[in-house]
């Protein structure tokens, strides 16, 4: 029992890492102190993949809330 807390208490500090560094990754994107020369060849691309990324990550988040 106490190994089944112990894995379910990692994938929770695994998942809201993940979600804290999607979203400080696309806020960086979004703000342009983030970009990716490819990508930062087009006007307003980072920005538009930035806030990509918020809306996908932020609807993630809250489907894997409502699964549980």
């Amino acid at each position: 029992m106490a190994k089944k807390q112990s894995s379910q208490i990692l994938n929770l500090v695994t998942w809201f890492t993940g979600v804290v560094v999607s979203l400080a990754v696309a806020f960086g994107m979004i703000n342009g102190s983030l970009t990716v020369p490819i990508l930062n060849q087009v006007p307003y691309l980072m920005v538009a993949v930035g806030w990509i990324v918020v809306i996908t990550t932020l609807v993630g988040a809250v489907l894997a809330i409502l699964q549980k």
